[in-house]
């Protein structure tokens, strides 16, 4: 047996790397590391020596390529003569958009439906029983099918407004409903519009922060200050004031029906809408679950406190429940979010151009590089997963209980 004289002395023996435990982690961790590598350079070698023997190669050449495919919904300027690069851009984005709508959404109905499957009226409760159970045991490929069935069939067609005076058959003379989705006004900005919306974005900062100062003083001190009508307040008087003062630089271009269909204001297509609300109604379901398996873990003894005290219902549960239940909610809330995110990949079945259905589809198809797609796919589907994981785990660290 090899053996080797230590620093301190003693002998150490070539077993030991395997028999003690102050080197066995060390050693497994080394075998695992190099059977890993091993395993994923032989994957490599394996791929390159079948690309070469098909004559091909891995290049990502063809994202400078024109795309020549349209896309019916795009935030920024894109046409068929854009790059694939610009049409993947075009996916991202949207998926970044129907995404973060779906969480907003989801998040609120998650909340007031887990509130709500704890509220002492019978009738309410078995409600939102009935959401939670209905909804979250359908799979969510099946709610968007249906929410896009729903709205192609049952609403009208854009020039069934003809029959009609359109404005008596728009809400408010300024939204419709068709089965290609919903038209509402669009905002025209002018000259000195960016100021309004820079004191819209701050008063929507001042509103947190007065209300986290309102918390941290009723904590330290005792004292209530109110937080409804203040942050009514902040949310509309200065953004108005500003908007008047700056000579009413943003204005609205309302839909308006032309030939076959609307023009002018803004559409937001049947596709984006089908997805959005099944994610939101389907996830929903399950923070619903987390909300009040939250609240079911904070004791009852700090609700009777509070209600001792004189506290209201609402500002037992706004003040002392959901603070302390919040530690028990973001983190599987963390998963729901990333489940949002993922599942956005089905909107490929409804039409919306998504990054899968734009890189992942059409330009897989057009182009043939389909480990070059797919391997950016993965990319970005890691990377978004990632930044919201590391933002809620911050958010999270920050609601953790502070030991003194």
């Amino acid at each position: 047996m090899s053996t080797i004289t230590d620093p301190q002395g003693g002998t150490f023996r070539l077993s030991m790397l395997l028999n003690d435990t102050r080197y066995r982690s060390t050693t497994l961790q080394v075998i695992a590391a190099i059977i890993i590598a091993l395993t994923i350079g032989y994957l490599y070698s394996n791929l390159a020596a079948n690309l070469e023997a098909a004559g091909l190669n891995i290049s990502f050449a063809f994202l400078g390529s024109p795309a020549g495919y349209d896309i019916g919904q795009t935030l920024i300027e894109y046409d068929s003569q854009s790059s694939n690069l610009r049409a993947a851009f075009v996916g991202i984005i949207n998926t970044l958009l129907v995404a973060f709508l779906a969480c907003v959404t989801a998040t609120v109905f998650g909340v007031f439906a887990g509130v709500l499957r704890l509220s002492n009226n019978w009738l309410v409760r078995k409600l939102m029983s009935f959401y939670v159970e209905i909804f979250r045991n359908i799979p969510v490929l099946i709610w968007i099918l249906i929410i896009f069935t729903i709205m192609t069939v049952s609403m009208p067609a854009p020039n069934a407004f003809r029959g009609e005076t359109p404005t008596s058959s728009m809400l408010f003379d300024a939204v419709a409903f068709t089965n290609r989705g919903v038209y509402i006004p669009a905002p025209v900005w002018g000259p000195g519009s960016l100021v309004v919306v820079a004191t819209f974005v701050l008063s929507i900062i001042g509103i947190f922060a007065y209300r986290s100062y309102a918390t941290k003083l009723l904590y330290d001190t005792g004292r209530l200050l109110p937080r409804f009508w203040p942050s009514v307040g902040l949310f509309f008087i200065p953004t108005i004031l500003v908007f008047f003062i700056m000579g009413s630089p943003i204005s609205l271009d309302y839909p308006a029906l032309k030939g076959f269909n609307f023009r002018g204001g803004l559409q937001i297509g049947a596709p984006l809408i089908a997805l959005w609300f099944a994610l939101s109604i389907y996830t929903g379901a399950f923070i619903a679950e987390n909300v009040r398996a939250g609240i079911q873990a904070v004791s009852k003894g700090q609700t009777e406190a509070a209600a001792a005290l004189g506290l209201r219902s609402g500002r037992i549960m706004n003040l002392v429940v959901l603070p302390q239940a919040l530690r028990v909610i973001i983190p599987p809330l963390i998963s729901q979010y990333l489940n949002i995110t993922k599942n956005s990949s089905l909107a490929i079945l409804v039409g919306y151009a998504d990054i899968t259905a734009t890189l992942g589809g059409i330009t897989l198809n057009q182009t043939g590089r389909a480990i070059e797609c797919v391997l950016l796919l993965m990319l970005f589907y890691l990377v978004i997963s990632l930044l919201i994981s590391a933002f809620m785990n911050v958010y999270n660290s920050s609601m953790k209980l502070k030991e003194r």
